[in-house]
């Protein structure tokens, strides 16, 4: 049973927005080749961090997705985007 989510993810910023829009279409991909269907896609945009994490990281570019998936899909695209060098942070929740 499909239910909605949202899903928000934290890119690393390499200084260039070509190599952010080309992240962001992989994770809408992502996500609909695990049968999501979007509805949403809110580019929230740079945020500086309050704290640096290990990899001394100071601020990142934010994405809102919200979507209708399979509690399964959401299992498939969170381990699939582990392995991404641009994602540093995924977090979902339920609507």
């Amino acid at each position: 049973m499909k239910r909605k989510y949202e899903g928000v993810y934290i890119l690393k910023l390499q200084g260039q927005d070509e190599t952010i829009d080309e992240t962001v279409g992989k994770i809408a991909k992502e996500l609909e080749s695990n049968g999501a269907v979007l509805e949403q896609v809110d580019r929230i945009g740079r945020k500086e961090f309050t704290h640096t994490n290990h990899a001394k990281q100071t601020h990142g570019y934010y994405v809102q997705y919200r979507f209708e998936a399979e509690p399964s899909a959401i299992r498939e695209v969170e381990s699939h985007l582990k392995l991404s060098d641009q994602v540093m942070l995924q977090h979902y929740r339920r609507l």
